[in-house]
């Protein structure tokens, strides 16, 4: 490989040598099949933003009701917005950072103005919308920027939780590198770790009781459930395969993998629709037989 040939591979080529490509096979079908997360619906980070700042609520438990609900709207990898074990450690991915975080104010005239970053809280809290920018992701995709709008809701929108991740974070003190995912309580800094969403998400589905009106065992939920989640919400509202690709930033039609199709929503209407009458007519018929006669004679009653 120093000298730019692998030698698991065809010169030349990308194909695996014969022997090595028979034994991946053969592996291959010794493979049970895989269990992927099944996706949650908005439901599920809202249950956590208001169990968050309720009466019992603390500022982790806001934090991550905030952070889990920016990343369904977002479709956020789980290493974009919390901490992995310990700090520093080195992966591709980089978390959002509070200078990463830029929210826009609607004009009269209804054109997008920039909010600096010193603004007064009550604009943050009350922007149109927000960009997130990541200086590098996991398919090394870097400086990529994604935007959302608000939904309307006055907690329970992306783009309220953004802002509320924003004004606690300048509210301590906090500088301009500090991770989206950093809370801070009783003067003491924390940061929300992959293990406290996780859990966040089995408790939220638990409480909606969604294996037993959706069928969604809590197993199958996990972290990836916000970000397929988001992508499902997406298409079942009839957004495009490029809109859904660029807003959960895939570089190719790996996120068709996302989309669960045992999900009763994608066959809704679906048999009543193959029930029509097509009237399917094989256009290379006459190619191969003569059937101009019986066609003339049957459609036009041509003489």
């Amino acid at each position: 490989m120093a000298v730019g040939d692998n030698p698991t591979k065809v010169v030349g080529s990308e194909k695996f040598l014969p022997a090595l490509q028979i034994m991946i096979e053969g592996y291959a079908k010794d493979d049970p099949p895989t269990r992927k997360m099944l996706p949650i619906e908005s439901d599920v980070p809202e249950l956590l933003v208001d169990l968050g700042y309720g009466t019992s609520g603390t500022p982790h438990t806001q934090a991550v009701g905030d952070l889990t609900l920016i990343a369904f709207y977002y479709l956020l990898r789980i290493g974009e917005y919390t901490v992995k074990n310990k700090r520093g450690n080195v992966k591709q991915t980089v978390q959002f950072k509070l200078e990463d975080v830029t929210f826009f104010k609607k004009t009269k005239g209804g054109q997008l103005r920039c909010l600096p970053k010193t603004a007064p809280y009550e604009l943050i809290l009350s922007a149109d919308s927000a960009t997130l920018k990541l200086d590098n992701q996991k398919n090394g995709w870097k400086g990529v920027c994604v935007h959302q709008e608000t939904n309307g809701e006055a907690t329970l929108c992306p783009i309220r939780a953004l802002g509320r991740r924003v004004v606690h974070l300048r509210q301590n003190g906090a500088v301009k590198s500090s991770f989206l995912s950093t809370f801070f309580h009783e003067g003491k800094k924390f940061d929300v770790m992959g293990e406290d969403v996780s859990k966040a998400l089995k408790l939220a589905a638990t409480l909606l009781e969604y294996p037993e009106k959706w069928g969604i065992p809590i197993e199958l939920i996990d972290t990836h459930s916000l970000r397929c989640g988001g992508a499902n919400a997406l298409a079942l509202s009839g957004y495009s395969d490029t809109q859904i690709q660029k807003m959960g930033r895939w570089r190719g039609a790996t996120f068709k993998e996302y989309i669960r199709e045992q999900l009763a929503c994608y066959s809704e209407g679906m048999t009543t629709n193959m029930k029509l009458n097509f009237k399917f007519v094989n256009v290379h018929g006459n190619a191969y037989h003569d059937v101009t006669s019986k066609c003339v004679l049957s459609d036009y009653d041509w003489e």
